[in-house]
């Protein structure tokens, strides 16, 4: 949301590694592992209580063989590690549903048990992507690669305020003008790997720039249509009501972040329920962008002894790009289309490690989205399945986000009960990541 986001991640992150020193380092002397973990090694989880991602259910066993759950309940294979979790709590490993990351984000995301990041504007590189592959200790991650926007357009505004000097001296962001254009970028990202397809829909108003030209109702459907003739989804950048009626006109089929100008009128609640459109509401940006401080997050234990100083000074800070809004009015908006029947997704937005970028920080601001989603009014349970099952579903990520014998073993195990207080879930005890304990 906040207008440095995006640059400051898609370009940032991609930029920052293209120097020679920066890609030797990356490619030859990162510690990069294998598991040597056997795919027949065979560890059983006791004694836990057990969230499969949409409830409670009565088994107390879980088997995980190799990368995979092999059974839940039933008999424990001779031979097994066992683990006690003496009444933890063991439930799927989460899902945050809007980042922009590197590989430091999706090394400190598998710290608080964030085991996929789905990133919304973004590129990676081959040594990159061969380091996800390759190591043990990085969450997964899929991304929509560049963002579409026209010429000018949100957030190339704020390209000059980077610190890295090759972006605001040499790179130029592939814009889009007409529908032409639009559906040979759509292919071109497709070609490059692209999950799906992020479209930029922002005039500056909420972000503290106004005037930005936006992209036009043609080329908005042409590239929306373009992400459907390839089987990808197309997610649009809304801050704004005009923005999420634009969006959901054209055919979306997901709203990265919500509307916070004003409140959604029940004929834009109800278009958006009938289009089966989801949200990702991105509450912690929305009340960094307010100019609150997560300062509970910062003096928590549970938080601060897993971030570096850096990220922890980050997180301290707040955005204030929008301090007319206030927090209560996006609880009334979220719950309304929550109660409607819309599909929330629990997503930080987080980025990098600057004040301009304050108040969020991989991993830690997604249990903060859990906690601001149970303040707006939704059941810890509902706010767990935002963060599970229901962007595993609006995904298509059919081996996670919930517990199923062949399902892909990530896994958090805690110490209390988040059903009751979401707090808890950041009593984090283990983490296993494709069946590798972190």
């Amino acid at each position: 949301m906040n207008p440095n986001i995006q640059i400051k991640t898609s370009h940032y992150y991609m930029l920052k590694t293209i120097t020679v020193l920066s890609i030797t380092a990356a490619f030859f002397l990162i510690d990069c592992k294998k598991s040597d973990t056997s795919e027949d090694q065979t560890i059983a989880i006791i004694n836990a209580n057990i969230f499969d991602g949409e409830n409670l259910i009565k088994d107390r066993t879980l088997v995980i063989k190799g990368n995979r759950i092999h059974s839940i309940g039933g008999d424990i294979p001779a031979g097994a590690r066992i683990v006690d979790a003496n009444g933890g709590m063991l439930m799927p490993g989460l899902i945050d549903s809007h980042v922009h990351t590197d590989i430091d984000g999706l090394h400190d995301a598998l710290l608080f048990g964030v085991t996929t990041e789905l990133e919304m504007t973004g590129q990676w590189m081959f040594w990159e992507r061969w380091q996800i592959a390759n190591r043990t200790d990085l969450a997964d991650i899929r991304s929509a690669g560049m963002g579409i926007t026209p010429p000018g357009g949100h957030p190339t505004q704020y390209m000059q305020l980077s610190s890295n000097w090759f972006l605001k001296t040499f790179y130029r962001y592939p814009f889009v003008s007409t529908p032409e254009e639009a559906i040979k970028f759509v292919d071109k990202q497709v070609e490059e790997g692209s999950d799906f397809i992020k479209i930029i829909i922002e005039n500056g108003d909420t972000v503290g720039t106004p005037g930005l030209p936006v992209i036009d109702d043609p080329t908005l459907v042409a590239s929306v249509k373009a992400s459907h003739r390839h089987g990808k989804m197309a997610i649009a950048h809304v801050t704004s009501v005009v923005g999420g009626r634009r969006a959901i006109s054209a055919g979306v089929d997901g709203l990265a972040h919500m509307f916070f100008d004003e409140k959604p009128d029940k004929e834009l609640i109800s278009a958006i329920r009938s289009s089966g459109a989801f949200i990702v509401p991105t509450l912690t940006t929305l009340s960094t962008a307010f100019g609150n401080s997560p300062r509970t997050l910062v003096e928590d234990k549970r938080v601060s002894s897993k971030l570096s100083k850096e990220w922890l000074e980050a997180l301290s800070k707040n955005m204030n790009v929008y301090p007319k809004g206030k927090l209560e009015n996006s609880f009334e908006s979220v719950m309304a289309l929550h109660k409607a029947g819309v599909d929330i997704l629990a997503g930080s937005d987080v980025s990098e490690p600057i004040a301009d970028l304050g108040g969020l920080a991989h991993g830690a601001s997604l249990h903060h989205e859990l906690q601001l989603l149970v303040a707006a009014g939704f059941k810890p349970i509902e706010a767990l399945r935002a963060a599970t099952s229901v962007p595993a579903r609006r995904f298509s990520l059919n081996d996670r986000g919930r517990i199923f014998p062949g399902g892909r073993a990530d896994l958090l195990l805690i110490d209390g009960n988040p059903t009751q207080n979401i707090s808890d879930t950041l009593s984090i005890r283990n983490v296993w990541c494709a069946g590798i304990q972190q």
